[in-house]
């Protein structure tokens, strides 16, 4: 049988989204970084000036507009308007390179691109941007240059241009995926099915508008996206970080006293690691959240040493939202991405569709209101991922007599050695306990013998002593066994993929060429 969360009563509205706020305290800050802030009542006109803008420019509702920027406050301000415009926003990875801007544009079909000027080069070097219908909308940390730029649209006279009434099953933005098994494609939610995430979100976290949250990951992601979106909508402040180093991070905990801080689990190692960050620095935090990765045992001992807390683990996707969340202060649940959460029902299944037993893995089904409508133009992924309501997550699991879900890794990533599976996230957290290493990827390699075996490459810590590679070897035996990998190598920097993970498949690539 399904396990099924508590009951979600009704999505947010995504055209109100900032009602609550406005009704309630229209002149608080509402959104604030390191450079600027902004109340509800400005950030409401800002919205519906940009709003007219684009309207202005002679796109309609339903078009797509792809934007390619870092994390600004005005990001947030560009959704709100394609929210009011019923244009569908596409945000591109901000660390996408001319092949992978190409592929995005190509099949969304965007008309038009906001983009940041330090890509201009990049730009340049695309085949289809100088090509679209409504140009490119310039963006700098001034406003942008020329004409059609974002500080000019945004400061335009605030006429009554408006969109057309949108019905909830429109279309409203376009992630794009990671890319870890294939091609990204484009998943596609609508105003109802983003609704249904982001009040999700809200139970789940536990938020009031007394939070203030800071997504410490990137707004072009799904992940910082709805996470921003959501404490607009119950009225909390968003604490925007302009980067995800300590550099950054720091100066704004300090300065903007989040309640709620989430990031990568890399981003968030990072951070407790840097000698300058002290307890008193998360102070503010009630809850620290790391999702996207399996968090390691090691991230997990070292929070808690930095501030007496443990990191809550989350589970989601840019397909189904936030369907499992694991926030309790409980180090018998540690390791686990907890119970279903509200409105979401899951099941584990082996690959001939039926139900595994407790306590075996299975690959993980979810039904939810808020699930994708499908991937954008691509009909085929859709029915092959979606199936009688039910979406396919590929990802492996395994259910507790406690119906806690622990996360395996992905079904096309788990390494079969001598007919056993090895999860590889359990390797890599093997390797991060030991103090030199700084980053890990495991992946398995062909061999004729075993199937697979597994091979680490790891990026060693500055100012650590170096261990050998037998000696790391050694050292993940004593806590995974045969698991542990034959080889190792040493990386001057790890490849990571769009969405800030370890990029597997870049590491197959690499040991295919005999890297």
């Amino acid at each position: 049988m399904p396990v099924t969360g508590p009951p979600l009563s009704e999505p947010f509205d995504i055209r109100q989204i900032l009602q609550k706020g406005l009704r309630e305290r229209p002149d608080d800050t509402a959104m604030s970084s390191l450079r600027a802030s902004w109340t509800w009542r400005e950030l409401d006109d800002a919205s519906e000036r940009l709003a007219a803008s684009y309207l202005r420019m002679g796109l309609k509702s339903g078009d797509r507009i792809a934007s390619l920027m870092p994390n600004r406050c005005e990001l947030v301000i560009h959704y709100l308007a394609c929210f009011k415009s019923g244009l569908v926003a596409t945000p591109l990875n901000y660390r996408y390179m001319a092949p992978e801007i190409d592929h995005a544009l190509r099949v969304s079909g965007a008309c038009v691109l906001l983009a940041h000027d330090e890509r201009a080069a990049d730009l340049a070097d695309t085949e289809l941007v100088s090509g679209l219908r409504y140009g490119t909308i310039s963006y700098d940390d001034n406003g942008g240059k020329g004409d059609k730029s974002y500080g000019n649209f945004v400061s335009a006279e605030k006429d009554r241009v408006v969109a057309p009434p949108v019905e909830g099953d429109a279309p409203i933005i376009i992630f794009f995926t990671s890319g870890s098994t294939g091609k990204p494609k484009g998943v596609t939610h609508t105003y109802d099915t983003l609704g249904w995430i982001l009040a999700n979100c809200a139970m789940s976290y536990g938020l009031s508008d007394e939070d203030i949250m800071m997504p410490g990951s990137s707004m072009s992601h799904v992940g910082g996206f709805w996470n921003c979106n959501t404490a607009l909508a119950v009225g909390a402040k968003v604490a925007i970080a302009r980067s995800f180093d300590a550099h950054e991070i720091l100066p704004a905990l300090r300065t903007m006293q989040p309640t709620v801080l989430i990031m990568l689990p890399s981003a968030l190692f990072a951070l407790i690691r840097d000698n300058d960050a002290v307890l008193g620095d998360f102070a503010s935090v009630r809850l620290c959240i790391s999702g996207g990765d399996k968090i390691s045992a090691a991230l997990e001992r070292e929070y808690i040493q930095k501030t007496g807390h443990v990191v809550g683990e989350v589970y989601g996707m840019s397909e189904i939202g936030l369907s499992n969340e694991n926030l309790l202060n409980d180090m018998g649940t540690m390791g686990s991405v907890g119970r279903t959460n509200a409105g979401y029902s899951l099941e584990l299944r082996d690959d001939a569709g039926n139900e595994v037993p407790v306590g075996q893995p299975g690959r993980l089904w979810c039904k939810f209101p808020g699930i994708t409508v499908g991937y954008w133009d691509n009909p085929e992924a859709t029915a092959e991922t979606i199936i009688d309501g039910w979406l396919d997550t590929g990802d492996v699991m395994i259910r507790d007599e406690n119906d806690y879900f622990w996360f395996q890794g992905r079904k096309k990533q788990i390494i079969v050695h001598d007919a056993s599976n090895i999860c590889p996230q359990e390797v890599e957290e093997s390797l991060l306990a030991h103090s030199a290493v700084e980053e890990a990827g495991v992946i398995g390699v062909q061999d004729l013998v075993h199937g697979e075996n597994v091979r680490a490459y790891v990026v060693l810590c500055d100012g650590e002593p170096y261990p050998t590679q037998q000696q790391l070897i050694d050292f993940s035996k004593k806590s995974v066994g045969y698991k542990a990998p034959e080889e190792i190598i040493f990386l001057e920097e790890m490849p990571m993929n769009a969405t800030g993970k370890v990029d597997r498949v870049t590491l197959k690539a690499m040991a295919a060429a005999g890297h």
